[in-house]
């Protein structure tokens, strides 16, 4: 079958005992100028079947056929993208700040302004929910990648948003039930924020048991971003193995998003489960001035990163930072 994918991995500015033996192991990307790092989980790559068996309660027909995925491996983000982090790229004050605490690092994030960025929300984009420690929410995917593009530019190293494959490969973590934990959905409120047990608002990152490959928050809290357009039948276009699928964004809407969110019933939150991106999402527009490209008023959605272990060339790094839809987001 002729599906594109991205392979993308390793530059510099990291540590070389993160491929220690030669193999790599998991590490915290710091942000030069800053007291910010993101823990990074490596996943070694393999096998796994993609999609949810017809017997699987709540299964929706997207999720099958079933079909046998091979993945590089990869790190990725142990939490989601928290406030903390996100705000170094979405407001310039927050990096001014931090030319100011850490004056002497020669590799500030405020030596720097060259990376596109959303101009300032009229609100409070948390809706009053928490962000120190809490998911950011409320970027759309254009923001997302570009969030990528900054960080790439201020570490040197390529971050981007999983495919829907590597997605649900790191949540299963091995498993083949319907949730990393098992099949009874009475368990997830050990491991998840969702509608039950939320109280109608996101929590910190971090605060429920983790996945068997120690990512936390797959299930639940926000939704998050990935990198493929969602396609209902794609899981029936599989023929044999089919290594490392990622279907490119050539409409605007919908996108894929995994996960389950604070506001979802426990079926969002299966391992299997896909929802499609809406217009809907982008109602609101909170920025001044007004720009679609950048936010939503989904305070439920929000994303994590992943770093592909095989090294990208330059013009794949540009082509993923400049998508061809670029001037239709």
């Amino acid at each position: 079958m002729n599906l594109k994918y991205l392979t993308a991995g390793l530059l510099f500015f990291v540590s070389s005992s993160v491929f220690s033996q030669d193999k790599p192991t998991n590490y915290a990307q710091k942000i030069p100028g800053t007291n910010q790092e993101y823990e990074m989980v490596a996943i070694p790559g393999g096998e796994f079947t993609m999609g949810s068996p017809a017997s699987e309660a709540n299964r929706n027909a997207d999720e099958g056929p079933q079909h046998t995925v091979k993945l590089d491996g990869f790190w990725m983000g142990k939490y989601e993208v928290t406030w903390d982090f996100f705000d170094l790229y979405s407001f310039k004050n927050m990096e001014a700040e931090m030319a100011k605490r850490y004056p002497d690092d020669e590799k500030s994030v405020a030596k720097t302004d060259a990376s596109t960025r959303p101009s300032p929300p009229y609100v409070d984009m948390s809706f009053g929910m928490g962000r120190a420690g809490y998911p950011a929410i409320n970027m759309t995917q254009y923001s997302a990648i570009h969030f990528c593009k900054w960080l790439y530019d201020k570490t040197g190293v390529f971050y981007r948003l999983p495919t829907e494959a590597e997605w649900e490969y790191a949540a299963r973590a091995g498993t083949k039930t319907a949730y990393s934990f098992g099949d009874d959905p009475a368990k997830l409120d050990e491991y998840a924020w969702y509608k039950k047990n939320s109280g109608g608002t996101y929590k910190k990152v971090g605060t429920k048991k983790p996945n068997p490959w120690g990512l936390y928050d797959m299930h639940g809290n926000v939704m998050e971003w990935t990198l493929d357009q969602y396609l209902p039948d794609f899981y029936a276009k599989a023929d044999g193995v089919v290594d490392n699928p990622y279907v490119p964004v050539t409409e605007l809407y919908p996108n894929s998003v995994r996960g389950g969110s604070w506001d979802d019933d426990a079926a969002v939150a299966r391992s299997a489960a896909r929802t499609p991106s809406a217009a809907e999402w982008k109602m609101l527009d909170p920025q001044l001035p007004k720009s679609e490209w950048w936010m939503t008023n989904a305070s439920f959605l929000g994303m994590r990163l992943v770093r592909p272990f095989k090294t990208p060339t330059p013009e794949e790094i540009e082509a993923y930072y400049n998508p061809e839809l670029i001037e239709d987001y």
